[in-house]
């Protein structure tokens, strides 16, 4: 049975150590969490495989931005204007809520109270640079990690020699100072963005807005999500953002519904317009060949990393009523820990022999690897199978004898005895060639 409550998943991620509620002995702080030592390794694997499915061609290269920014860039972007939500108070509770997220009857959610007219309220979290706080000295934690590519084209472009269409990926925190966050790491007020921003000449956007989307939704197929909880949703007149020529959502059916985790936008060429304009440099692409001078069209793939990683744990996370047992059935690539290895029992030649082993199969692999002497053999598999290890080698009195260990499959239960010279290519073989 899949997950129907977020609250399960919640329960399991701080048991197995995924993620944690920020500053808890403190009582916690709301909508910020801290990802533990497998949720770290999952966000790590996310992010290793959006850089090399985005980078590993010879059109799209990387930067690193910063996250303090001048303030005129967020004029230009239209996040000063434009990054607002409309919101109201209660007269009696003091409670503050979005406008959008009241019910028809307009009385406070809390406590039934009058509320006051909306108020708009700017999502961008300020702070100040140098020692004088004053509004000379005010700066923003960026809402998002566009902007930096857009302000670095011209610098990219020029010192990489780039040709459009071309890209320039990214990944990197942004902050917003959400009024309603919740439902666990959906929506935060600290997150990790996955961009990529692909300029096209005017004209050819449309071809590459459909190659992109087709791109995007192909990686979570082939990386093991749920094809039948995926779709697209297109972005109506009344969602559509000022700069949108065209957005499309990806969005996967998690316990509360239908949600998006990537966006893909035909942003057109408002961008680099806005930052000519507020900066006074000349942005314009010039074709070294034809000598053609315009400015790029830019299609936008925008993923939040820590809503992949809430994808992952939901359609990975399984009851097996059958085996009585839960099993995060994790895509391989995409497993914090790719195996573990049992010695059946705490006895010293086992635990020698085990620690042999490993050391042999991280030097070969490198995989994130965890030993175990803790327990029956029964419950560290259990153990396992709920943190999503695709296998289990265990390595019995007979071992000793033979060289001989047992590998069990995470999904299947199967086992299969196999010589342990023979258990790294067995291993990468069958990584090598998961659906």
């Amino acid at each position: 049975m899949a997950v129907d409550d977020l609250s399960k998943l919640v329960s399991l991620c701080k048991r197995r150590g995924f993620v944690f509620q920020s500053s808890e002995i403190y009582g916690g702080i709301n909508s910020c969490w801290d990802y533990g030592p497998l949720g770290v390794e999952l966000k790590r694997n996310i992010k290793d495989l959006w850089w090399k499915e985005m980078t590993c061609r010879s059109d799209i290269v990387g930067i690193d931005s910063s996250i303090l920014m001048h303030p005129r860039v967020w004029e230009a972007s239209g996040h000063v204007e434009n990054f607002t939500d409309p919101l109201v108070d209660c007269k009696k509770c003091r409670q503050r809520f979005r406008e959008d997220a009241i019910d028809e009857k307009g009385k406070c959610p809390a406590c039934g109270g009058e509320l006051t007219d909306a108020r708009s309220f700017n999502l961008m979290f300020k702070t100040f640079m140098g020692p004088v706080e004053d509004a000379a000295s005010t700066v923003f934690l960026r809402p998002e990690t566009a902007q930096g590519i857009y302000v670095n084209f011209l610098n990219v472009q020029t010192t990489m020699r780039m040709r459009v269409p071309f890209g320039i990926a990214q990944i990197g925190k942004a902050f917003r100072n959400e009024i309603t966050p919740g439902n666990f790491i959906f929506r935060t007020r600290e997150f990790e963005q996955m961009e990529m921003q692909f300029f096209v000449k005017p004209g050819e956007d449309d071809k590459w807005m459909e190659y992109w989307m087709n791109t995007r939704m192909d990686f979570y197929r082939r990386h093991g999500i749920t094809e039948g909880k995926l779709r697209f949703h297109q972005h109506g007149e009344g969602e559509l953002a000022h700069y949108a020529k065209v957005a499309y959502d990806i969005q996967y059916e998690f316990p509360i519904g239908w949600q998006e985790f990537e966006g893909i936008h035909n942003r057109t060429d408002f961008d680099l317009k806005r930052h000519m304009e507020y900066s006074g440099k000349n942005l314009n692409y010039t074709d070294e060949i034809s000598g053609e001078k315009y400015i790029p069209y830019i299609i936008e793939t925008s993923a939040g990393c820590d809503r992949f990683l809430l994808v992952s744990l939901v359609d990975s996370y399984w009851e097996d009523t059958e085996n009585e047992r839960i099993v995060m059935k994790f895509h391989k690539d995409l497993a914090p820990v790719k195996l573990a290895i049992l010695p059946l029992m705490k006895k010293e030649p086992l635990v020698a022999y085990a620690k042999e082993i490993y050391d042999n199969v991280y030097n070969e692999t490198d995989f994130n690897m965890q030993i175990d002497f803790t327990g029956s053999i029964g419950k560290r598999y259990r153990r396992q199978d709920e943190i999503g290890t695709p296998y289990c080698v265990t390595i019995d009195f007979e071992s000793l004898e033979d060289k001989k260990v047992t590998v069990r499959d995470r999904d299947l239960m199967t086992q299969e005895r196999i010589p342990v010279e023979s258990l790294v290519k067995y291993l990468k073989d069958n990584f090598r060639n998961q659906n």
